[in-house]
């Protein structure tokens, strides 16, 4: 057996451990660096993803901003085309109107209802409340 053989084992065993450390020393900085930088891609992605969300969420309101209008104008033609109708269906016609304020007045609630005189103001309620 060589004489030499431990020293030279031990002596590669330094050497590899030293070029480990080496190793390490020389990629823990460039590791450092890599992973910054793929941390800041992921920040980065994520503030994409979080302003598409933002915009697509902006896209929606819009979107129902204008159905809510257009429902409400079609609301309004529905009100405005009831209204012509019984407006129609009112005019020249005394008796029924007649009718709809008797019912009113026997319909007991505590409604007030204004007359006009002949100038057409209405009697106001002057004296209502007022002891006798």
């Amino acid at each position: 057996m060589n004489k030499n053989a431990p020293l030279f084992g031990i002596i590669t065993t330094i050497f590899v451990v030293v070029l480990i450390l080496g190793a390490i020393l020389y990629g823990f900085p460039k590791y450092n660096v890599w992973r910054k930088e793929l941390s800041g891609k992921a920040q980065l992605k994520e503030a994409e993803w979080s302003r598409q969300i933002a915009v697509e969420e902006a896209k929606a309101r819009k979107e129902s901003a204008i159905l809510d209008a257009e429902a409400e104008i079609e609301r309004a033609k529905g009100v405005a085309k009831a209204n012509k109708i019984i407006g129609d269906s009112l005019k020249g016609n005394e008796a029924y109107l007649r009718y709809l304020w008797i019912q009113g007045l026997q319909d007991e609630t505590s409604e007030v209802i204004y007359v006009p005189t002949e100038t057409n103001l209405p009697i106001l309620e002057a004296t209502r409340g007022l002891q006798r």
